[in-house]
């Protein structure tokens, strides 16, 4: 199941949206706005059996209580989201109520098409060592609980054997690999340390036999390694496109920690799930982000090639760039901005000339320097005219 479309009515502090996804859709605004809560509504309107069978496989059981279900599925406390008298969901043009998702399920198969990175995603490991699904308690939301699992088996059953997990053959190609190295690891590989009782991740200098646990590794190490495993489970081998039934990818708020270098490096990876054939869903607070999709929007529909999109990311030329690049300017790419009076506007078009502020200053990520801007060249006309008349 592809959802192309989801509107909806008062869930949450969502108002009221109309989101059309394309190939990469990225969702912008402030903190509170409903980002996080529309996201992990695509994850349940294209995957609720396979999120029934997940809580049927780990023995938990709501009891047919549509509360205790959204509290599970979207966290504690969470159940509110939806009014019975006022909110309104509608999927494909099918009214689907909120609470319809809770009950049972026929002939319920676990063919998950939807894969979510949360943004809670630092939590899934504790102190280098992968948690299960199990770990977690009640109310903790079912994206990160899954996404932990999901680890715990690449790096406790697929990665058995091989303790190296950066770089590693056969996952992600060389011109991948290599703005990773330089931006994120700079002189260390990751690796699982198998001399203890439990699997730990552990940074090290090449030819060092020190390992450098969790807890010393760089806030932006911390957050970058559950994703790069995040995308290791996306993209299981070079010769191998996708996982299993998964079509979809959401990852939310992909920059945190990470320098604006180190930002490009994981949209190049984001392109890579495109050419791939995953459609892609981010959130963000990054302008950074707005920058390369703009560009990249720009680049598309003014006959922009693959050269300038190498150079926009600091590619090399060769094969595995170029068909990157290629796949890029093909994709459809769509913005949608959450204010903080609940509605959601499409601002795709990212025109920083555009009559609405909404859409011209990106969704507030360019707000305040532009606003700096204006105060620094009235200080500075100020200064002149203060100078002259002296």
């Amino acid at each position: 199941m592809l959802v192309k479309r989801i509107r909806l009515k008062n869930i949450g502090p969502m108002k009221e949206a109309d989101v059309e996804f394309g190939d990469l859709t990225v969702v912008v605004g402030p903190q509170a706005t409903g980002k996080s809560i529309f996201l992990q509504l695509l994850k349940l309107a294209v995957d609720y059996p396979a999120i029934h069978t997940e809580f049927k496989r780990f023995n938990i059981d709501w009891r047919g209580v549509d509360s205790d279900f959204l509290q599970l599925y979207f966290g504690e406390g969470m159940a509110s989201i939806w009014d019975a008298t006022s909110s309104q969901l509608e999927i494909d043009g099918a009214s689907r109520p909120l609470p319809g998702f809770a009950r049972g399920v026929k002939n319920a198969k676990r063919d998950e098409r939807v894969f979510f990175v949360p943004a809670q995603r630092v939590m899934s490991l504790r102190d280098g060592l992968t948690r299960t699904f199990n770990e977690y308690r009640f109310g903790d939301p079912f994206s990160l609980r899954e996404f932990s699992e999901k680890l715990h088996n690449l790096v406790q059953n697929e990665f058995g054997s091989d303790p190296a997990l950066f770089p590693k053959k056969n996952r992600l190609s060389q011109v991948l690999r290599d703005p990773i190295a330089q931006h994120i690891f700079g002189q260390f590989d990751l690796a699982i340390d198998t001399e203890r009782a439990q699997k730990r991740i552990v940074l090290r200098a090449p030819g060092s036999k020190t390992a450098l646990p969790y807890l010393v590794w760089s806030a932006g190490q911390r957050e970058f390694v559950p994703l790069l495993l995040g995308f290791y489970w996306l993209c299981p081998s070079a010769k191998t496109a996708t996982r299993g039934s998964l079509k979809w990818a959401i990852i939310e708020e992909l920059e945190m920690g990470l320098h604006p270098q180190a930002i490009s490096v994981v949209l190049t990876l984001v392109l890579e799930l495109l050419s791939r054939g995953y459609k892609v869903c981010i959130s963000t607070h990054s302008p950074h982000v707005l920058d390369v999709i703009w560009a990249l929007r720009f680049m598309k529909n003014h006959g922009g090639d693959t050269k300038d999109v190498r150079d926009l990311f600091h590619l090399p030329a060769g094969a595995q760039a170029n068909a990157i690049a290629a796949s890029a300017l093909k994709k459809d790419y769509r913005v949608y901005y959450f204010t903080r009076e609940g509605a959601v506007k499409d601002i795709s078009n990212l025109d920083p000339g555009a009559d609405d502020a909404a859409e011209s200053g990106w969704g507030g990520l360019t707000e305040f320097s532009g606003w700096a801007g204006d105060l620094v060249a009235r200080v500075a006309r100020r200064f002149e005219a203060q100078s002259a008349g002296k």
